[in-house]
């Protein structure tokens, strides 16, 4: 047990570093005063209309996917089958 323990040599009676901390509570500058820079319910205003917004805008898209067809391709029983043209009218042999 007394191998965990080591003297490192000192002799207890070190310099004792003394550290100034600043103050907690300053005075504030000119201008500001003791609300300055904390939420005002202006800024609640503004989140509210963000969330409705996002909102509005999360249903209108929901809608228009809603109305998209399950493909882009287009049925090849239409008969829009080229026939081996480029659609230049040149065959592409």
């Amino acid at each position: 047990m007394n191998g965990l323990l080591i003297d490192l040599g000192g002799t207890g009676a070190e310099p004792v570093a003394i550290v100034g901390v600043p103050t907690q509570n300053p005075t504030p500058p000119p201008g500001q005063g003791e609300e300055f820079g904390k939420a005002s319910p202006i800024a609640l205003v503004v989140i509210l209309l963000l969330g409705l917004a996002t909102f509005l805008l999360v249903r209108n898209m929901t809608k228009r996917i809603k109305r998209l067809p399950q493909s882009f391709d287009e049925p090849a029983e239409r008969g829009h089958d080229t026939g081996g043209t480029d659609g230049t009218g040149a065959s592409r042999d």
